[in-house]
């Protein structure tokens, strides 16, 4: 019997969950560190679950109408798979990239026809930058005004409930079953949170002994104006023992959904991932490679032994190419 699917959007989510069993013979962990391989979504990253969630909920509920216009400011994965499904469901989609992302990511977004704005191009949102520096309170509001009288449905991946939930309907309970509940541990990076907040309330709903790990960049690995050039972990960004305005809409400041927070040195990811992809032939992107890393550090722990260490790879390699990660001396 044929089985053709009629659209991309069919393809999101079920990825695979596999073994790392080479890394870890190579490093003689005892715990098994179990990747879910979310490159295998249709635009390649794991933002293709809350990108399509959030055009279909809008669309159930009359925020964003057939042949509408859709907007939003994207690091690049989000900003990726918004633009394969806006093409596919016949919307036209701009953005305003953050800044300092890899130069992969601008060329696909433009290969997609994206209208791509620059932050001066938004009035309001500059001002926003240099009174304090980008905050999703403060975006929301700022990219808000512009879609409204531009006549756009400004997705707002950074407070959009949308995006979480698709975590906790899809991620989560692929896990789940892929391991038949055995889930010991769960690590992830943090870009608006979503992915974070989704697994940790299913998580926790379906065992509250399951640790919820979040990792984020180093202080000396994360971009900033004094150190546009350094080692970075790009598209992420850090949530723990910031300022509250810094902290993701999707945590609640009265109970922030992860029990522990490893700080990750951009030199290390990039190492991990080197080293992956030559015992396993696994290729990952910078966050992907921070959270083996993270997880690895679990592993090493006496009370992790003969656990399962789910780990959330966000996508593979091939956006990180012109940057320092595979470059090796």
């Amino acid at each position: 019997m044929a089985n053709i699917h009629q659209s991309i959007t069919e393809l999101v989510g079920h990825t695979p969950l596999v073994e790392l069993k080479n890394y870890e013979k190579s490093l003689g962990l005892k715990a098994h560190l179990l990747g879910k391989l979310e490159y295998f979504n249709p635009s390649g990253s794991v933002k293709d679950r809350a990108a399509l969630n959030m055009i279909l909920e809008a669309e159930k509920d009359g925020r964003l109408k057939p042949g509408g216009k859709i907007l939003d400011f994207t690091s690049g994965n989000t900003g990726i798979a918004t633009a394969a499904f806006a093409n596919a469901r016949g919307y036209e989609y701009s953005v305003v990239i953050q800044p300092g992302v890899s130069i992969e990511r601008t060329l696909i977004l433009k290969a997609y026809g994206v209208n791509l704005l620059q932050a001066g191009d938004v009035p309001g949102f500059l001002e926003m930058l240099k009174s304090g520096g980008l905050t999703m309170g403060k975006l929301s509001v700022v990219m808000n005004a512009y879609a409204k009288e531009h006549g756009y449905f400004y997705i707002d991946q950074g407070t959009n409930e949308d995006n979480p939930e698709a975590h906790y309907k899809t991620t989560g309970p692929e896990i789940w079953a892929d391991t038949d509940g055995k889930v010991d541990y769960v690590v992830a990076l943090v870009g608006t949170g979503g992915t974070l907040a989704g697994l940790s309330r299913y998580f926790k709903e379906k065992n509250p002994n399951v640790k919820i790990i979040g990792a984020q960049p180093a202080k000396q690995s994360r971009k900033s104006l004094d150190h546009p050039e350094a080692n970075t972990i790009d598209g992420v960004l850090a949530f723990d023992e910031v300022p509250t305005d810094k902290i993701p809409v999707f945590f609640s400041p009265e109970h922030l959904p992860y029990d522990e927070c490893l700080d990750i040195i951009a030199e290390d990811a990039y190492a991990t991932g080197r080293k992956l992809v030559k015992t396993d032939g696994i290729f990952l992107g910078q966050s992907a490679a921070a959270a083996v890393k993270a997880a690895t550090e679990v592993a090493k722990r006496p009370e992790a032994e003969e656990k399962n260490i789910v780990v959330i790879l966000a996508d593979n390699a091939f956006k990180y190419l012109s940057t320092n990660m595979y470059k090796e001396d």
